[in-house]
């Protein structure tokens, strides 16, 4: 019997400690991960923008950028998002992978090109890896989101506060989202994260519009510094 309670315990006592690892696996050594991994893209990113002629005038209403396909995990643009912190800044990446969401957020393949007629809609986790959309039940009417491709600044603004939907709705990122509120063709972005915070049952989903665009040579949008 002592032998069966003692073996007993020593299984509980191991068990405890790989949940343990896990939990610590889960909330900081992903954080860590995603941390090295983001800034290493916008490091990347930086760098090739800094190779690349500035373009000196925004593009016209309505203008499609020139078709370059973007080419799957890599580094298309940089986001930020004001609601969600001063400092909050993360790469978005072509494909929405497991692999390249650990990397940060993650751009629909199908969906439009920044900038451009249609919806540009993005991804990101909710939990673990970041946290980028940790705090996403914030956003709310009217809140900025920039985003920037090394020659134009692009901000958006929010329409509505985040919808709840299931994971099978695959309309919430259509040219023209049903749900949306929005009447016809325009420059849209879509977000979208998991719901509940630690579940996947669910998705949250935020729709906005193009408000305005700015050549990075003439300084960052008032959005980003009020």
């Amino acid at each position: 019997m002592r032998l069966v309670v003692r073996t007993f315990s020593e299984l509980c006592i191991t068990v405890g400690a790989l949940i343990v690892l896990f939990v610590v696996y889960v909330l900081y050594w992903t954080g860590i991960q995603a941390a090295s991994a983001s800034a290493g893209q916008i490091d990347t990113l930086q760098r090739e923008w800094t190779a690349t002629p500035v373009r000196t005038a925004a593009p016209a209403p309505g203008a499609v950028p020139a078709a370059v396909p973007y080419t799957p995990g890599k580094g298309i643009a940089v986001m930020y998002v004001p609601r969600l912190g001063k400092d909050w800044k993360w790469p978005v990446l072509q494909g929405t992978g497991v692999g390249t969401l650990k990397k940060g957020l993650g751009h629909y393949a199908g969906t439009a090109r920044l900038g451009a007629t249609g919806n540009f809609a993005v991804a990101g986790h909710r939990r673990t890896y970041g946290d980028p959309f940790k705090d996403f039940p914030r956003l709310r009417e009217g809140d900025a989101i920039v985003l920037t491709d090394g020659t134009t600044w692009f901000t958006y603004r929010v329409d509505r506060a985040p919808y709840r939907t299931v994971p099978t709705d695959v309309g919430v990122i259509d040219p023209v989202p049903a749900k949306s509120g929005f009447d016809g063709p325009g420059r849209y972005l879509t977000l979208t994260t998991c719901e509940p915070e630690w579940g996947s049952s669910h998705r949250l989903v935020v729709w906005a519009h193009l408000d305005a665009t700015r050549p990075v040579a003439d300084g960052r949008p008032q959005a980003l510094d009020s």
